[in-house]
């Protein structure tokens, strides 16, 4: 029983994760703005804490570049993963399932990106804010509606 909670949670977590990607190139496309490298850096942060040697030059970049993308879904599936063994067989509302979700996906992904000195959110003003809150929403949002698919109930 534990075990099938946690896989519904992994896949709900990779939705959560393809939708919050799709939902941030979309607001790339919209306003026009770069991509972040912040996943990038945070990939080459902890790949110096762990005292991984990811080469030099573009070799380095390019294995940061395929890692920082694998480092948010590994987030994702994770927190999905947890949230469902968490909540067992109780139903949770959708807007608290929402937001327990997509809070806790951002917490661990904005908190650890701190702790590595890679971004400051004391420092991102609304539209920061926005652009981080709303991906992370959509995330909660296709993670809750998936694991509510996976688990009807009773």
């Amino acid at each position: 029983m534990r075990t099938s909670r946690a896989l519904d949670g992994a896949i709900a977590g990779a939705v959560g994760s393809a939708v919050l990607n799709v939902v941030s190139y979309l607001d790339m496309a919209l306003r026009a703005r770069p991509a972040s490298g912040t996943p990038e850096e945070t990939a080459g942060r902890l790949a110096g804490v762990a005292h991984v040697d990811l080469g030099s030059g573009e070799r380095a970049a390019n294995r940061r570049s395929g890692l920082g993308p694998v480092l948010g879904y590994a987030t994702g599936i994770a927190a999905g993963t947890v949230y469902a063994v968490l909540a067992g067989d109780r139903r949770v509302p959708a807007p608290l399932a929402v937001a327990l979700l997509g809070g806790g996906v951002m917490a661990a992904s904005d908190g650890s990106m701190t702790v590595l000195g890679v971004t400051d959110p004391r420092t991102w003003g609304r539209s920061g804010w926005i652009a981080d809150l709303v991906p992370h929403l959509a995330y909660g949002a296709a993670a809750a509606a998936t694991l509510r698919r996976l688990r009807p109930p009773a």
